[in-house]
């Protein structure tokens, strides 16, 4: 139990580590004063080109990966756990400890948890992505169909209850990080 708690509590705070914002730096740049002032992926795309926000995609899902890694480590029995541990490493990306301003949307983070616990469900979010943002011209409609369509496939095709449960866990967690963007959508008044 000891071990579950220390593996969760790793993960939180790998996930609290926000990369964008360290990249933005190093370009001169203070991310949070740019764009829509998240300090995810999509806006350091937005900020400083493609390039880089590639690079703090792969950061930030890699975290989610890790996150996952630490329980198969500590806890290799336990496929659950490691489930759970991908969470924390979101929620630790989406409310970081020590950050007042809060963190990104989780969607990049999301998507390395993904990887590892049900990589079909996180292809299919991937290319649902891809569909929705090209369609749209919103990274914010793409993240929510991606993460919904994973959710779905992970809920009907998963042979894990713990990764089922988890990705429909983080779902529903960036959908609520996503709220203004949703009332912007609304409004008509989304940046693209």
């Amino acid at each position: 139990m000891l071990l579950s708690v220390l593996a969760c509590v790793l993960a939180y705070l790998v996930g609290s580590v926000l990369f964008g914002p360290l990249v933005a730096r190093r370009s001169g740049i203070e991310l949070r004063e740019i764009g829509s002032g998240n300090p995810g992926a999509t806006n350091v795309e937005r900020a400083l080109g493609s390039r880089l926000g590639l690079v703090v995609l792969v950061l930030d899902a890699a975290k989610g990966a890790v996150g996952v890694l630490f329980a198969a480590a500590l806890r290799p029995a336990e496929p659950f756990v490691a489930a759970l541990c991908g969470f924390c490493a979101v929620l630790g990306h989406c409310h970081p400890m020590g950050e007042p301003t809060g963190g990104g949307k989780g969607v990049s983070t999301a998507l390395g948890v993904m990887l590892l616990l049900d990589p079909r469900a996180a292809l299919v979010g991937v290319l649902g992505y891809a569909v929705a943002r090209g369609a749209s011209g919103y990274g914010s409609v793409g993240s929510l169909v991606g993460v919904g369509l994973a959710s779905a496939i992970a809920t009907f095709d998963s042979t894990s209850l713990g990764a089922r449960v988890t990705i429909v866990g983080i779902a529903l967690l960036v959908v609520v990080r996503h709220r203004d963007n949703l009332r912007r959508l609304a409004n008509g008044v989304e940046n693209r």
